[in-house]
């Protein structure tokens, strides 16, 4: 059995401690490693190795900085395969969208590639007679990234690449329920002959984090993950006198208009609700649609709900594999429970699909129609393959329910009208927007930007928003006196 090691100054080492945490393959329930719990003191042993290698790493040119990521992209790019089974295997998605995540993951690479052109400043010449002024950019430091399960592979390389690549020394916690696609990252990372210390890993739980937050030596804090958890990081870091950007949870709304072609709507709606088994930030979790089209929607998703085929998801016929543990399971289970007894109609029940899957955490796709706004199913995050249907008169009332939410991480509408798509632009309250696009997640070269409740911060992750996280400025006026 394969304990996992955390990774310190360049080598991997076993950790000092008794308590290790089973990471089972959701589809089946067997166990594919073992996690250690980490303390505080492996923190602050990684953080030493990081504040080391800064030293010499934050004076190394961006363009040979930026090399490391030509050949960590060809590593990636020659292990992708692999790299999207591992993904399936300890995190539960199928491999379609394994795939994708892997994809995903090396764009940031390639982004960070370029890291010489994004991270030049700015200069301007007789700001006054004979003075010059010119803006800088520095690392900051060292800095952590605390990342979350669902994309085990995808999440870490939002940050890690730009980090390094403006010049800074990183401490990555991966999520204990996902930690292997995080260790192989960091492996092929080796590869490229990185000095020692610029990454370095420790995996643990809350102990790990909360050191994290805490240390002084650390001088920025990225997460991903639950909006309660994004919300104690924030507030603990900030406290700490750290920068953060805290990517929290979602309740993502779909509005669809009557204008809106139903045959291929339906399958867009359906990968964005049902894809990752729900388990996704950017999932379409509550749909509104106008009341004309209402009875043909819900018979439609209905055909397309029964069609998916549920099980492994390294056996790509597949659609819907499990979610990521049986705890998990049974709150989403809660939730759905709650929703019938507050009177919603449960259309399909996704609870029965378990009997027909033992051995992992299944859990079938599950719609509600008829809901309302004050529903607990519509208001909070339930991160699995639930949907919930609610009939509006029009666009406006959709929008104004929407907006009501205290999420604001995505929306997305269906419509071929462009005034209706302009309209929903200008008035709907989230970061991240789909015209007919039902996971509009954002290329790297874009921020993920979330609104509300689903971001806490300034400086959202990816995109040039991630090089200003990870860089601090300076400006320099200029006079020569002879």
């Amino acid at each position: 059995m394969q304990v996992l090691q955390n990774l310190i100054n360049g080598k991997f080492v076993d950790v000092m401690t008794s308590e290790k945490l089973d990471v089972p393959n959701p589809a089946t329930g067997e166990r594919l490693a073992q996690v250690p719990v980490s303390t505080a003191r492996d923190v602050d042993e990684a953080v030493v190795a990081a504040e080391g290698a800064f030293l010499t790493w934050s004076r190394i040119p961006v363009v040979e900085r930026a090399s490391y990521m030509f050949r960590f992209r060809d590593l990636l790019e020659s292990h992708k395969e692999e790299l999207a089974e591992l993904v399936t295997k300890e995190n539960g998605k199928n491999l379609d969208d394994a795939r994708g995540e892997v994809r995903r993951g090396l764009e940031v690479v390639e982004f960070a590639c370029g890291m010489p052109t994004l991270m030049m400043g700015q200069v301007l010449t007789s700001i006054s007679r004979g003075i010059d002024e010119e803006m800088v950019r520095y690392p900051i430091g060292v800095v952590a990234g605390i990342v979350p399960f669902n994309f085990p592979f995808m999440v870490p390389l939002w940050l890690l690449p730009i980090a390094i690549t403006t010049g800074n020394t990183m401490v990555l916690k991966p999520s204990e329920r996902a930690p292997l696609s995080a260790q192989r990252i960091v492996e092929l990372l080796l590869e490229t002959g990185i000095p020692d210390g610029v990454v370095n890993v420790v995996h643990g739980t809350k102990e790990v984090v909360n050191r994290i937050l805490e240390h002084p030596s650390i001088r920025a804090v990225s997460f991903v993950g639950s909006a309660p958890v994004a919300k104690y990081v924030y507030e603990t870091a900030a406290a700490h006198g750290k920068r953060v950007q805290a990517l929290a949870g979602a309740k993502n709304y779909h509005i669809v208009l009557k204008d809106a072609p139903l045959d291929k709507v339906i399958p867009v709606l359906m990968s964005s609700a049902f894809g990752n088994a729900g388990e996704r930030c950017l999932a379409g979790s509550v749909v509104l649609v106008e009341n004309e089209i209402a009875d043909d929607f819900v018979g439609a998703l209905q055909m397309a709900i029964d069609k998916l085929t549920i099980g492994n998801g390294l056996d790509p016929k597949n659609e819907l594999g499990p979610v990521i543990r049986e705890e998990h399971r049974q709150r989403i289970i809660g939730f759905i429970e709650q929703g019938v007894s507050e009177g919603a109609v449960l259309v399909k029940d996704g609870r029965e699909a378990m009997k027909d899957h033992p051995g992992g955490y299944f859990l079938g796709a599950t719609l509600f129609d008829r809901v309302n706004p004050d529903m607990t199913i519509v208001k909070e995050e339930i991160f699995g393959p639930v949907l919930s249907l609610m009939r509006v008169n029009n666009l406006e009332e959709a929008i104004s329910i929407a907006n009501r939410s205290k999420y604001g991480n995505t929306s997305t509408l269906y419509s071929e009208s462009g005034h209706s798509a302009r309209v929903f632009r200008e008035t709907i309250q989230a970061g991240m927007l789909g015209i007919n696009i039902g996971v509009p997640a954002p290329m790297a070269f874009f921020p993920f930007t979330g609104w509300k409740g689903s971001f806490y911060g300034d400086l959202h992750a990816t995109g040039k928003d991630g090089v200003e996280f990870y860089t601090d400025k300076k400006v320099v006026v200029t006079r020569w006196l002879s």
